[in-house]
């Protein structure tokens, strides 16, 4: 819940967190974050995990690239590759499905153009009423 709440505060409350039906996922805590801030939780169908194709597209390069590459010496050892293998996906790792952007680089758009469109919407008037 640390995480989600800091993710919020940078970046707001998402309307749908779309998961899988891992335990980390069904508890009752994220459950009770999801519901007090409005918040759904979209679960994949059990045992159909094209339901959340990205995701498994990501555990997997995870997995692969990160997990199955290092013998951990420690857990600090392992929180350090870990950041490591984060930070070189997210900041220097172009994605196709992104046009070519970084992660980091298309998140930073996506605010870019929510603020914009935000600052774009007429104001209503409540003078003209009929």
């Amino acid at each position: 819940m640390r995480t989600l709440n800091a993710i919020a505060v940078r970046r707001g409350l998402p309307g749908t967190i779309k998961t899988d039906n891992g335990s980390e996922f069904i508890s009752k805590v994220m459950d009770k974050w999801a519901y007090e801030r409005g918040v759904e939780l979209d679960f994949s169908r059990p045992g159909k995990p094209t339901d959340n194709a990205a995701v498994e597209s990501f555990n997997g390069r995870l997995r692969q690239e990160c997990l199955n590459a290092h013998w951990f010496l420690s857990l600090a050892d392992a929180q350090a590759n870990i950041e490591a293998w984060r930070q070189d996906y997210n900041e220097s790792r172009p994605h196709s499905a992104l046009e070519w952007a970084t992660t980091a680089e298309f998140a930073r758009r996506c605010c870019l153009q929510a603020a914009t469109a935000m600052s774009e919407e007429p104001e209503v008037s409540t003078s003209e009423r009929y």
